[in-house]
């Protein structure tokens, strides 16, 4: 374990993913002396890595949106841009009750951008598409008036409820562990009420968005990658980092926070640190609780926990994948009978470099389980990892119309992140901006991370550079 004996700094952080390392590096950059304390053993948070069969491959998020360029100047920044990497063509399916369809393409959410695309028209039929166009015509007020709105309630005012159970409930329950009742589409999708009242319609706001960042594109392809792994991006920032002089302590989680003369003073259950400038890049949570007693105005605002999320990954040989029967994966509507999965990704499908490490006929597959539903509860069972292995394999096996059974497991994982992915409930945003707003009051205090930045990689990247960039000025 790392140590710092002198339990001082200029700047402290709290928290060692993605987020806390990045604030340490801009810190660093500004010529602060940095601290870094982590609860846990490992760096990244939810982009680590695990081993399977041989094959290290990410244990959390495996690719990154590329709507903008946070993501990949990191990378660059890093000396990674020649291990930036696109995913195969093909794009990914969606699981509907009566069958599985390609995902049409969309920029948004699921949202398409133009309802008679023929694939849109292929999931939604014909008085479907009918009932989505009247967006068109709609006043642009609909659907967008209210101080807060949730993703569908604005999609079933604007285009109804088959694009939302077809298309929108799909895509919102594989990349937010959520029903999209539940969500503030201003944390989720920024910008496309703002979008709606600019443009006249939903579909318009939609597809400026797509102009706006990587053009029209299938479902699944606005993202990147890096050869190897995502992981390798947490290497090459821990790295970087030890190399600028920043003490890395880990196995150590802060259990108190309250105000000094000079700043800042962080308890643990060994040490005392004092610092100058505070960043707080744990879950909301465990922020607000750790800073309601020195920030007041905080008090009582604690976020809502994010759901139970359970990574599933099978490393199989399975000749019968090479034809990649569902592309890069595919989503599952939250009503389709018999599947218990709320996503399945082909990672050896999906990614050239991953195949050719893998071998002939080797495939890798992650197939994801927990989502918060509509009366606030996730699903019981499944808690036993033999469970999930069933659970997966016979999901799996549906999904990809390949007979899968435990003779083709060559070697299998479970990865759980308990309420890590920030669940960004209606309401949220208003939440958020109150609590900021507090701390930035209090001075010398930072909050960062995806509960406050919203949920992805890109959102949490830029918002970090922002908010450090701010307080270090």
């Amino acid at each position: 374990m790392d140590t710092n004996p002198a339990g001082t700094a200029s700047a402290l952080v709290l928290g060692g993913g993605i987020s806390g390392l990045l604030s340490a590096r801009e810190l660093a950059a500004s010529g602060h002396g940095v601290t870094v304390l982590e609860a846990g053993r490992e760096w990244g948070g939810c982009i680590g890595s695990h081993v399977v069969a041989g094959l290290t491959l990410d244990s959390g998020a495996e690719s990154f949106a590329t709507r903008s360029d946070a993501v990949a100047a990191l990378a660059r920044d890093l000396g990674l841009s020649g291990r930036i990497v696109q995913p195969r063509p093909g794009g990914a399916w969606v699981q509907l009750p009566d069958g599985p369809r390609e995902l049409p393409k969309t920029g948004v959410l699921g949202i398409p951008a133009n309802p008679w695309d023929p694939e849109v028209r292929r999931s939604l039929g014909l008085l479907g598409s009918l009932r989505a166009s009247l967006d068109r015509v709609l006043p642009a007020s609909v659907g967008a008036a209210a101080d807060v709105v949730s993703v569908a309630a604005l999609v079933k005012a604007r285009m109804g409820r088959r694009v939302l159970g077809r298309l929108v409930e799909p895509v919102v329950g594989g990349v937010h562990s959520a029903d999209p009742a539940l969500l503030d589409v201003d944390m989720v999708a920024p910008g496309l009420r703002a979008g709606l009242r600019k443009h006249g319609s939903l579909a318009a706001a939609v597809a400026a968005q797509r102009r706006s960042s990587a053009g029209p594109a299938k479902a699944g392809s606005a993202v990147a990658g890096l050869e190897g792994g995502m992981h390798t991006l947490v290497d090459a920032l821990v790295s970087e980092l030890r190399g600028r002089g920043v003490t890395l302590v880990s196995a150590t989680r802060a259990a108190s926070v309250s105000r000094t003369s000079e700043g800042w003073r962080v308890g643990t259950s060994g040490q005392t640190y004092d610092a100058g400038l505070l960043v707080v890049a744990v879950d909301g949570p465990a922020a607000v609780g750790l800073l309601e007693a020195a920030v007041p105005a905080i008090a009582g605002k604690t976020p809502g926990s994010g759901p139970d999320v359970m990574l599933v990954t099978l490393v199989l040989d399975k000749p019968g994948l090479d034809r990649r029967p569902r592309g890069t994966g595919i989503l599952v509507a939250p009503q389709t009978p018999g599947i218990r999965a709320k996503a399945l990704t082909h990672a050896t499908g999906k990614w050239d470099w991953l195949a050719e490490a893998a071998g002939p006929g080797r495939h890798v597959l992650r197939l994801s389980y927990g989502r918060i539903e509509g009366a606030g509860s996730q699903p019981a069972g499944l808690d036993n990892d033999d469970e999930l292995l069933a659970a997966a394999l016979a999901d799996a096996s549906a999904l990809l119309d390949v007979g899968i059974s435990w003779q083709d497991v060559v070697d299998w994982d479970v990865v759980r992140w308990p309420g890590s992915l920030p669940f960004a409930a209606v309401g949220h945003r208003a939440r958020v901006t109150a609590i900021r707003e507090a701390c930035d009051a209090a001075g010398g205090l930072a909050l960062v991370g995806g509960w406050v930045a919203g949920n992805g990689l890109a959102a949490v990247v830029s918002d970090t550079q922002e908010q450090i960039r701010k307080l270090a000025g």
